[in-house]
């Protein structure tokens, strides 16, 4: 493990580690000596960013085969927090087994490389079978909505997030040796997460106009523009992780703020369903596992497709 830190870090997905890391130091800094910024709140968030992204770095950066398993725990995670939110009923239970299970069969896929099984397995053989288990079933009151809700979640969770597991063995787009899976991964990781803070440090700062005040009250119309722009800039300044042309770096960083934002408030919206805050209290400061990952569910699948159009 040694070595392959020390070839990490070597790397140009080092480099943006490296940066990464002194950008969180910056920030613990100046919590800690500035009383101004020292609130419970934002030294929760902190601590909780260096857990992340050290389990990140461990977890995803060093072997493919790891990260696999590690992004296969994510859907996981963020399934069964799911599930303890949506209304269920006992004769649901085998059913979410058979949800749990099929995680396993698509990150196999996702190794696999097998595009076509991998497209196809949730959207369509899930979407047939698990019907025809709540029929085995035989509970016919609330057939449609519990369907559709454990189905729903698969589809975001396990399906949307198991993009980032097939984005990791994508090598060599256009014959470009220098490009890995890996650099993939941690550019539209990256940039969703720095989406995320930047909608939230731009609308502290300059918010006035709410965006949708009856899902996400936090959520300003200036938020979103800084953010925006933000992180668009960012796309092109860290596109040496990616086979891009400026102008694509350009075009994926307006892809990834807009679909960053969407993803989160379409979880919000279950949240103010189910009348909770935070999804968990997994993630101090976060919330929980949803919390972190709700806009991935929407940026993983698109920069995946984005990609995969332009250069395989």
């Amino acid at each position: 493990m040694i070595d392959s830190l020390i070839g990490l870090f070597h790397s140009k997905s080092g480099v943006v580690l490296l940066m990464t890391y002194a950008v969180l130091m910056l920030a613990t800094l100046i919590i800690t000596l500035v009383k101004t910024y020292k609130t419970p709140e934002l030294i929760a968030r902190i601590q909780s960013w260096w857990w992340i992204i050290s389990l990140f770095t461990l977890g995803v950066m060093l072997n493919n085969t790891l990260a696999l398993f590690f992004f296969g725990l994510v859907s996981y995670l963020a399934l069964k927090e799911y599930f303890t939110l949506i209304p269920s009923r006992r004769a649901d239970r085998r059913i979410i087994f058979y949800a749990y299970l099929a995680i396993i069969i698509q990150y196999l896929f996702a190794h696999m490389q097998w595009y076509g099984m991998f497209i196809i397995w949730i959207p369509v053989y899930l979407f047939l079978f698990l019907p025809f288990c709540q029929v085995l079933n035989g509970e016919t009151q609330g057939f449609l909505a519990n369907t559709s809700r454990i189905h729903w979640g698969l589809m975001m969770f396990v399906f949307g997030l198991s993009h980032l597991a097939y984005l990791l063995n994508l090598t060599n787009p256009s014959n470009n040796l220098a490009i890995t899976g890996t650099d993939l991964v941690l550019y539209v990781v990256l940039l969703t997460e720095a989406n995320d803070i930047l909608q939230y440090l731009w609308g502290k700062r300059f918010g006035k106009h709410k965006i949708v005040p009856k899902v996400s009250p936090n959520k300003t119309v200036e938020g979103f523009i800084g953010a925006f722009m933000c992180t668009t800039l960012l796309a092109l300044f860290f596109s040496f992780l990616t086979p891009f042309e400026w102008y694509q770096a350009l075009l994926v960083g307006m892809l990834i703020s807009s679909a960053g934002f969407i993803g989160d408030v379409v979880i919000s919206m279950i949240k103010r369903e189910v009348n909770v805050k935070d999804s968990g209290s997994l993630l101090p400061g976060h919330g929980g596992i949803l919390d972190r990952v709700d806009s991935l569910t929407y940026t993983a699948p698109l920069f995946f497709h984005y990609v995969y159009y332009l250069y395989y």
